[in-house]
């Protein structure tokens, strides 16, 4: 006998996916293992501006990241999508989200080796589990989601190895800015090279678990607007 599925709304699976990622993100910061290889450019961005620029947020350097990387995806793609701009509006509001974090997370002390693993494997966890979600929803997700999402649909590239060689270049990317930024490594670490690792298959088993045991559905007549 099949088991039921858990009906959730697509529009649920949005809210829970920012979340979860800003939570995750902010758990991963208060580890101090190295930033996951997604955020990281951001965060090294953040880093050295809020070095001159003290209103500068890890926030803010995320979706000055991500319309960026939106315009790369259209010049990619050859086209323009409204979900593209839906995307930045997404940004946006992680970026709030993760700013909240943060604040909170800050005023929680981290001591030893063993508090900050406590923090970091839920961080990962977190994060690609948040993920997850993103790709079971109609709604924009962030650009960094929505650049692999869009790959996969239009050349038909699997989900997880997708993700996995985004995970890679990102990583790239982070290496070279922290050198050129500070003449050497910060921001990133052993963490890092984790998350680049294992990032995707763990996104991957969370989506097939998602598709096995969730049912989603829209509730909102908002899908056309997306597609």
């Amino acid at each position: 006998m099949s088991k039921k599925k858990i009906r959730m709304s697509s529009e649920a699976a949005y809210v829970l996916g920012i979340l979860l990622i800003a939570f995750g993100n902010s758990l991963l910061e208060k580890a101090s293992f190295g930033m996951s290889m997604v955020v990281a450019p951001a965060y090294l961005v953040y880093l050295k501006l809020s070095e001159t620029f003290s209103f500068v947020t890890f926030g803010m350097a995320c979706y000055a990241v991500e319309g960026i990387l939106l315009i790369i995806l259209m010049i990619i793609m050859r086209r323009f999508k409204l979900s593209y701009i839906l995307s930045f509006v997404t940004a946006v509001i992680y970026g709030f989200v993760v700013d909240g974090f943060m604040a909170l997370l800050s005023l929680v002390e981290v001591y030893g080796i063993v508090a900050r693993i406590l923090f970091f494997v839920p961080g990962v966890l977190t994060v690609t589990m948040g993920v997850a979600f993103m790709f079971h929803t109609y709604l924009a997700p962030e650009a960094y989601d929505l650049f692999v999402k869009e790959l996969c649909d239009r050349f038909g590239f699997n989900t997880g190895r997708c993700k996995t060689t985004y995970d890679i270049c990102s990583l790239i990317i982070s290496a070279a800015l922290t050198f050129i930024f500070f003449g050497g490594i910060k921001g990133l670490g052993v963490g890092t090279v984790i998350c680049a690792l294992f990032n995707g298959t763990l996104i991957g088993l969370y989506s097939h678990f998602m598709d096995k045991r969730c049912q989603f559905s829209d509730r909102l007549k908002l899908r056309r607007f997306f597609e």
